[in-house]
């Protein structure tokens, strides 16, 4: 029972009389003990099934020179209601009195009242049995302000260039990001560390006439390009030496495992690394249609641990538009370093998956997510992502409430997709009508809380 600041005044009366009254049966029966200790030793709500969560808050008493704090560290889950909830208290001795004050509300202690605790401040003063001691503590519940499965994004920046009919490609370099850009005629490289603010580096040296610079890979510290029986390095994206590949390059396809690899040509197709001079073959020939541009890639561990790699839609030789998921398994045996590559094209059990190109894949809260696109009708898929929960079997739009594109951001395809700290950068791409060169940001709100 709550009662209000008018009726305060008769609080002490009242307990007084109590006090007497119980200190008159305990003479008659027992010596009663008395403590001169004001401290309260553990806090909780009660539970509640229409409240999940509640009861498994874990609060912090901090006891400080004048008012102590009662707080939980990791803040209940989103939309935890505390209007209607049950305190329960625990104190290291029985004390003489115990009430809670409330804006404009005081209440005594009984562990079975229902509260508002959504009204701050919220206090509690503790008066030991001798009467002697008399301690307060601030109670502080906090419930997270953020719904933590939606995605929050931002537009770091609306152009990185002029618009123009130019073709991207951002890669990750060091602590940067690389943007390369070509328009047919030349080549441009800018430089970011953080999205925002861009650096013009100019026309990059070495590079031959036609580069498609969607098809150049970085290792992190080196970029690649690869045109017939040349692979190009730099490392610095703006000055690039030729080296020969050992075999015909179809194309460049991504680093995984520590390795850059690439399709090359040898009595049909065949996957090969890069061993610091030339293309190595590794034995491994898809079985059936593999694109040669416009594909997505994208590595992640499974669930089993296994590294892996996936490489999705994009044009075969033949110009056809691919609905194909072609994955890539790594398999750690007992002894130390004697793994086994396997290649594996998904689509062939599973057809339902589209034809896409130009779209941009990545892995990030345990899921596979798939932006932009065009089908084989040049259709664009939309502003809808796409997810896939069992590492690319199948794939399912992505609940628009929670995870959904910003408003401004057009449907697009031949966009760039990196996961960095957490975040999710979208850079670039091309319509129908427009480039852009855009920069947006985006996070999970829990990505990085503690679980």
């Amino acid at each position: 029972m709550c009662i209000n600041n008018k009726m305060k005044k008769i609080i002490p009366i009242i307990a007084g009389i109590c006090l007497v009254l119980l200190s008159a049966c305990e003479s008659q029966t027992t010596t009663a003990t008395t403590s001169s200790v004001a401290k309260l030793s553990a806090f909780s709500f009660a539970k509640n099934d229409s409240m999940p969560g509640l009861a498994s808050a874990v609060f912090t008493i901090d006891e400080r020179l004048d008012t102590g704090l009662v707080w939980n560290k990791d803040s209940m889950l989103f939309g935890t209601r505390l209007d209607k909830v049950v305190p329960k208290f625990t104190f290291a001795a029985t004390p003489a009195s115990a009430f809670l004050t409330l804006p404009d509300t005081t209440c005594p202690v009984t562990g079975f009242d229902t509260l508002d605790f959504t009204r701050l401040p919220i206090y509690i003063t503790i008066r030991s049995s001798d009467r002697t001691t008399t301690k307060v503590y601030e109670i502080k519940p906090t419930v997270h302000q953020v719904n933590p499965d939606l995605y929050e994004w931002t537009r770091l920046t609306s152009a990185v260039y002029p618009s123009d009919d130019s073709e991207q490609r951002v890669v990750e370099h060091g602590d940067d990001f690389v943007m390369l850009v070509s328009n047919g005629f030349e080549l441009h490289v800018y430089r970011s560390a953080d999205g925002i603010t861009w650096t013009d580096e100019g026309e990059p040296a070495g590079l031959p006439a036609g580069t498609k610079v969607r098809q150049i890979i970085s290792d992190g510290t080196t970029l690649y390009y690869a045109q017939e029986n040349t692979v190009y390095t730099s490392t610095d994206a703006t000055s690039w030496v030729a080296l020969p590949a050992g075999y015909p390059v179809v194309t460049m396809l991504l680093y995984w495992n520590g390795e850059v690899w690439a399709l090359v040509e040898n009595d049909g197709y065949e996957l090969a690394v890069w061993n610091g001079l030339s293309l190595e073959l590794t034995g491994l020939r898809p079985s059936g249609e593999f694109p040669v541009s416009d594909f997505a890639s994208v590595c992640f561990h499974s669930a089993s641990g296994r590294e892996r790699a996936m490489i999705i839609g994009g044009f075969a030789r033949n110009g056809r538009s691919l609905n194909t998921r072609w994955n890539f398994e790594y398999t750690e045996y007992l002894d130390p370093g004697k793994g086994e590559y396997r290649i594996e094209e998904f689509s062939i059990d599973r057809p339902q998956f589209t034809s896409l190109t130009g779209i941009s894949v990545i892995s990030y809260n345990d899921q596979l997510q798939l932006f932009g696109g065009v089908d084989a009708d040049m259709h664009y898929f939309g502003r809808d992502i796409l997810l896939s929960d069992n590492e690319g079997l199948t794939w399912a739009p992505a609940d628009t409430a929670f995870n959904r594109l910003p408003e401004a951001y057009q449907a697009r395809q031949k966009q760039t997709a990196i996961v960095r700290d957490n975040y999710i950068y979208l850079f670039g791409g091309q319509d129908r009508t427009h480039t852009y060169s855009d920069v947006y940001r985006g996070k999970l709100n829990s990505i990085d809380w503690v679980k």
